[in-house]
């Protein structure tokens, strides 16, 4: 199975890196690709996660060929 993994905003600029391919032979969640693709044990506790699109859990499981992406909370003022 392999994902493409992005970085937006601040998780782009403090990785340095835009993006990410994560090749599994299991399924695997969200927050597992983020340790396997940023090298990272913890996950910031306020990213957002979106597979696909669509906002999800760090415990959502992905599938062959999904786009994963991680960014910070959308502030406004």
């Amino acid at each position: 199975m392999k994902v493409t993994v992005l970085y937006f905003a601040g998780l782009r600029e403090s990785l340095g890196k835009a993006r990410d391919e994560v090749v599994s032979d299991h399924p695997i969640t969200a927050k597992q690709a983020w340790v396997m693709a940023t090298g990272r044990d913890e996950m910031p506790d306020n990213v957002l996660i979106a597979i696909n699109q669509d906002y999800v859990k760090a415990d959502a499981v992905l599938t062959d060929g999904d786009e994963l992406a991680f960014f910070p909370p959308v502030t406004g003022g």
